[in-house]
């Protein structure tokens, strides 16, 4: 073999030595790189929202006790009746609600409410016409803070009766000094000359209906 045979043989070969290193330096970078990555973890699933409501009672505990508005008659308030000393009529009051008597009237309250029954002989029973003329205007001049004097006639078990709405200002309280508007209602009834007016009045705002109902409803004429 010529001298010039054998150099052509030297550089390839030394060429394919060349890239042989080279290429294997490329495969040792790729698995180096590879290799340092740090795979990411996949997402926790999303639970559900937190709860919105209240916790359970606990067994055994008693519910929150109820609160009313001040003037408010207890729902187990018992009542006696009360019989005229005349003897022509009775009615059913408060029990244990204090007593006064005013002239010939007779009232009993009980902290910021009152039952007070009058009686007078009348030749004639009243109407709605004659109490608008005659009483609301009396009672207008006579009670303090008069406002409203709404007159309207209701059935009750003794009879018919008048009724008069209106609202007060109550005497000034005897620790604070402060006073407060009163609901007032005044029911007329009447029977052969004889006229009896129960006036119920209370806090305005308090939800007397059912007891001031039984009261008026418990009227009974005796003779």
């Amino acid at each position: 073999m010529s001298p010039l045979s054998c150099m052509s043989h030297r550089a390839r070969a030394a060429a394919l030595v060349g890239m042989t290193a080279v290429v294997a330096a490329l495969a040792l970078a790729g698995c180096a790189s590879g290799g340092g990555a740090t795979p990411t973890a996949p997402a926790a699933p999303a639970g559900p929202p937190p709860s919105t409501q209240s916790a359970p009672q606990p067994a055994g505990q008693p519910p929150a006790a109820e609160t009313n508005p001040a003037g408010d008659i207890p729902d187990n308030q018992a009542f006696v009746p009360f019989a005229a000393p005349d003897a022509t009529f009775s009615v059913s009051v408060p029990e244990g609600w204090a007593r006064t008597n005013q002239g010939q009237a007779t009232i009993f309250t009980d902290k910021l409410n009152s039952v007070r029954i009058d009686s007078q002989p009348r030749p004639t029973a009243p109407d709605a016409a004659s109490v608008t003329a005659s009483e609301v205007p009396a009672l207008r001049s006579s009670v303090s803070g008069f406002q409203g004097g709404q007159v309207s006639m209701v059935q009750r078990k003794a009879g018919t009766a008048v009724l008069v709405s209106y609202q007060a200002v109550a005497p000034p309280d005897p620790v604070t000094g402060r006073s407060i508007t009163d609901a007032v209602q005044r029911y007329e009834f009447w029977k052969s000359g004889q006229q009896v007016t129960l006036t119920l009045s209370g806090p305005t705002g308090a939800d007397n209906v059912d007891p001031w109902r039984l009261v008026t409803d418990s009227l009974r004429w005796l003779r």
